[in-house]
């Protein structure tokens, strides 16, 4: 077995989660595919039990003083795993919220970019064009010479620039050299007063070299003093020009026609995220918050009396809708008008105020408070933006920001740096420039640099390392991105895509990387260059175990274990592992009988017609859609494709659903910019079912979100026994007090704070992590406690509760999506975002439809096998049959295959789509040459 291990991992003994005690044999280099149903078992060997304990044995040899700042790591429930490598866990979790990280900063290209431009790039003066250059101290005596005569100057040399410490060398040195005064932090001290900086903040130092005059005869005390204070600094002076605007000089770069200086040219002054290179305006973000007219007035069709203003419409004050009614009577501004037939004139003056006119305005609040006088107007628009940036009030603020919206920022335009930084150019192009251009382009330029012999040595190790990252990106689907796309508008697949580029790119040997359906979002068309990537990774001496459905990355598995046969309890078991053949051959597998083609999902005999109502979406030109106009039968399913970036989240979550919501008034979300929508009238809910958890608490729960808790909780109150105890449906809740264990407030657990040590988590030693106080435990319904009944899985309830109709097609509903082995109080934290979209599916199943609804799903395949794609469609289909719409972005064919009617955008990604290649029915879109998914389904349809 020892001699086994070294060239396999053997896993003895896993039982983490639904296990069974399971033991597995995994070639080392080698690509590893866990497959199976949802729920079957595959993430609790592959992250539970082989990363947790790839990363616990990693802590575990670190010293007591570092395993404090990395929590407390528990052991995964099995027997032993020999032949363990480091392990990397590459997972779909978007790689960060934060607005400074892009692209280009995940994937560390940005850091070789800012030093390629600091190393070959030149400054251009952005007011002249004039290339800059270092400047004599002849060109400098020049400029202060220029000053107008009698000006007061300082000549000073700035020895630190916003550096951290106290800095006491410094100031030895400029005593030692024989210097009186010296600025600090804007200040002028003589050295030989008594200050202490503070260590932890940034001081900015200068010694005053000289205190002149401008005027005749100056020159050669001038230039003697210009010297000294460029050698103090290193090359650096300043000129303090009392009453007017300092001068910046450098024997390093500045233009000689403007002055325009540059500083020095270091990476830090290309970076956004430092004060040196980021937009003084925008802090290097970029965008700026600004109160957006159309969401304070979404409908301009209506009076300011019907309401037009809707940051102002009366909800609990009518402080606001009183002042704006004044204010229209003193003006003469009728609010009975439609707010679009108001002057312009009018429409500014509610916007933005009455500009320093006064109006007089009385007004009593509910508690007896008086307004009276003469006010200026503010204007709706003024106002949010006060009261958002005035206020220390979160809700306030949330409801302020709903009026406003992100544009790009007046100074920088987007790029994020300042004009220092955007002058440094190489081939004419700043960084900036580069960062905005899809990644196929930006490799392209590159590739192509025309630099001379010298910067070619510089360039030659910088350009290889950023040559091959944007390669990676390339080779797993996302050349559409640009390296400035903000990390968190990333979707889970692309998100986990780059950090496989990134690891690529590290060249590392011997890990265990552990990925978690790299293939979501990708479409088929870029499988092949997916598959690719990982067996590049695979060639490099690595252990690849991915965690996947898809067909084309199973059939390129060196080695496929199929987990199983069933989900939850019925899961947790090695039904077949072996290369793709020998799992394909194993009748036990249900995986493999679809691999064989022995079972597949039928294509649909007919297509449905609808309802003969159409919406139509016409001339959407937001991001990459290129004006294009789109028509959505109603009544039947609605399929979105194209290759990823080709504009399908844009048109569907950007574009469509905003515009709907706004139309049927359910919300004032600006879409993105469209011509007209039509076929709206009619349809009585928009629902969009996408991935977000289901609760932000441990507390929330598949019983509570379904509302079928409600439902069990009154059953137990109408038991014999709580009707004698005089027990409420309220007793059985473990959110309010009365039957809850008070102990740990119904959590079940404790946290123990430890100090300096991480926090513990231990049950509940009253309770005993169940929940409920004693007596509530007591009561049982069927020889059950409600305790009891959260720890059932959904399949397990349905037969319990199957003489009550209501619970028991409420539950039913769950394990129609695929999710009967979940617990009824599993956590909703524990759900992943494919379970959570299911959830949410088997919410909107127990109501009625009255066959009027608009269905939005967004890749609702993530996570599922082809099983339980199936199961899906199911649920798909008996939501149109009942007349509702189902409109779904998807890239699995299956799902394809089976739509009534398919709007396939493309041809390419990013600026290369957002175009309408093919539309209609499966057939008719798979004989559209153009179209990249035709080709696929072409394909698919022939096999039936």
């Amino acid at each position: 077995m020892k001699n086994q291990g070294n060239r396999n991992i053997v896993i003895r003994g896993a039982r983490e989660n639904n296990l069974k005690n399971v033991n597995l044999t995994i070639p080392k280099d080698a690509l590893v595919v866990f497959t199976g149903l949802s729920g079957s078992g595959k993430s609790s060997l592959a992250f539970d039990t082989l990363y947790a304990e790839g990363r616990r044995r990693y802590v575990e040899s670190l010293s007591s003083y570092a395993r404090q700042f990395l929590g407390k790591i528990e052991k995964p429930d099995v027997d032993g795993i020999d032949g363990l490598s480091p392990a990397i866990s590459i997972d779909q979790k978007t790689t960060s919220k934060n607005p400074r990280s892009t692209v280009g900063t995940v994937t560390e290209i940005n850091d070789y970019l800012r030093l390629l431009w600091a190393r070959v790039g030149h400054p251009i003066c952005p007011n002249d064009g004039t290339e800059i250059t270092s400047q004599s101290v002849e060109q400098m005596v020049n400029r202060i010479l220029g000053l107008p005569e009698g000006q007061r100057i300082q000549i000073l040399s700035p020895v630190i620039r916003a550096k951290r410490g106290q800095h006491q060398k410094v100031f030895d040195r400029i005593k030692k050299e024989g210097y009186v005064r010296i600025m600090v932090d804007g200040e002028v001290h003589d050295i030989s007063d008594d200050f202490e900086l503070a260590k932890t903040k940034k001081h900015d130092i200068s010694v005053v070299v000289d205190r002149i005059v401008v005027k005749d005869g100056i020159r050669s005390r001038l230039f003697d003093s210009m010297e000294a204070a460029l050698r103090l600094a290193d090359g650096y002076a300043d000129i303090d020009v009392i009453g007017g605007e300092p001068l910046i000089f450098s024997e390093h770069y500045a233009c000689p026609i403007c002055g325009f200086t540059v500083g020095e040219i270091e990476p830090r002054l290309l970076s956004f995220n430092a004060p040196f290179g980021a937009c003084e305006t925008c802090d290097g973000l970029g965008m700026q918050l600004q109160v957006d007219e159309d969401l304070v007035v979404p409908d301009k069709r209506k009076t300011l009396n019907e309401g037009a203003l809707v940051a102002w419409n009366p909800i609990s004050s009518k402080y606001y809708p009183e002042m704006l009614k004044q204010a229209c009577d003193h003006f003469g501004i009728d609010m009975n008008k439609p707010f679009e037939k108001l002057s312009r004139s009018d429409q500014e003056l509610v916007l933005h105020g009455s500009k320093g006119k006064t109006f007089p305005f009385h007004f009593v609040n509910e508690f007896g408070n008086v307004s009276d006088g003469d006010f200026v107007f503010e204007g709706v628009m003024n106002n949010i933006d006060r009261r958002y940036h005035e206020t220390n009030s979160d809700f306030v603020r949330s409801v302020m920001h709903q009026y406003m919206d992100e544009i790009e920022c007046s100074t920088c335009h987007g790029a994020r740096l300042n004009r220092k930084a955007l002058a440094i150019k190489i081939n004419g192009k700043n960084i900036a420039e580069i960062c905005e251009q899809p990644i196929k382009e930006s490799i392209n330029f590159f590739k192509n640099l025309e630099l001379t012999e010298k910067e070619t040595a510089i360039a030659k190790p910088i350009l290889k390392e950023v040559i091959d990252r944007l390669t990676f990106l390339i080779n797993v689907g996302l050349e559409y991105l640009s390296l400035s796309r903000a990390a968190g508008t990333l979707s889970g697949g692309e998100a986990q895509r780059i950090r496989l580029a990134t690891q690529i790119g590290s060249n590392l040997s011997g890990v265990l990387y552990i990925l978690d359906e790299p293939s979501i979002g990708l479409h088929q068309r870029d499988n092949a260059r997916l598959i690719s990537s990982l067996q590049k990774m695979r060639d490099l001496g690595n252990t690849l175990i991915v965690v996947e459905h898809d067909e084309e990355t199973m059939l390129a598995a060196d080695y496929l274990v199929d987990i199983g046969p069933g989900a939850g309890e019925h899961g947790g078991e090695i039904i077949a592992a072996g290369t793709p053949k020998e799992v394909e051959d194993n009748p036990k597998s249900l995986t493999g009988q679809y691999l064989s083609g022995k079972k597949s999902i039928p294509v649909p005999k007919t297509r449905r017609k609808g309802d003969g109502k159409k919406i139509k979406l016409t001339g959407a030109h937001g991001h990459n859609l290129k004006n294009l106009s789109i028509t959505i039968p109603r009544g039947e399913l609605v399929l979105v494709t194209g290759v990823s970036g080709s504009g399908k989240s844009t048109l569907v979550n950007g574009t469509l659903k905003r515009a709907m919501r706004q139309q049927m008034h359910l919300s004032t979300s600006k879409p993105e910019p469209y011509t007209k929508l039509t076929g709206v009238t009619g349809i009585e809910k928009l629902i969009n079912i996408d991935q977000s958890p289901i609760g932000r608490t441990p507390r929330s729960n598949p019983a509570t979100y379904t509302g079928v808790f409600d439902d069990i909780r009154d059953l137990f109150a109408k038991t014999n026994d709580a009707k004698m105890r005089g027990y409420k449906k309220g007793r059985f809740s473990f959110n309010t007090k009365g039957g809850r264990c008070e102990a740990c407030h119904g959590d079940g657990i404790l946290k123990i704070e430890m100090n300096f040590l991480p926090d513990v988590f231990v049950a509940c030693d009253v309770c005993h992590g169940r929940r409920y106080n004693s007596e509530t435990l007591e009561v049982e319904y069927k020889g059950k406690n409600i305790y009891d009944v959260l720890e059932m899985r959904v399949e397990e309830a349905v037969k319990f509760f199957e003489n009550h109709p209501k619970i028991k097609r409420k539950l039913q509903t769950i394990v129609d999506v695929g999710l009967g082995y979940l617990k009824l109080g599993q956590s909703a934290l524990d759900l992943s975002g494919g379970e959570a979209q299911r959830m949410k599916l088997a919410s909107e199943l127990q109501k009625k439809s009255s066959g009027k609804n608009f269905y939005i799903l967004d890749e609702p395949t993530t996570g599922l096998h082809t099983d339980d794609i199936a199961r899906l469609l199911n649920v798909l289909n008996r939501l149109v049959d009942q007349g509702n719409t189902v409109l779904v972005i998807e890239h699995n064919l299956d799902v394809i295959k089976s739509a009534d009617y398919i709007i396939d955008l493309g041809p390419e990604g990013g600026d290369l789509g957002g175009e309408v290649v093919a539309s209609g029915t499966p057939e008719q879109v798979a004989k559209e040459k153009k179209s990249y998914t035709g080709q696929y389904l072409a394909q698919m349809l022939k096999k039936g």
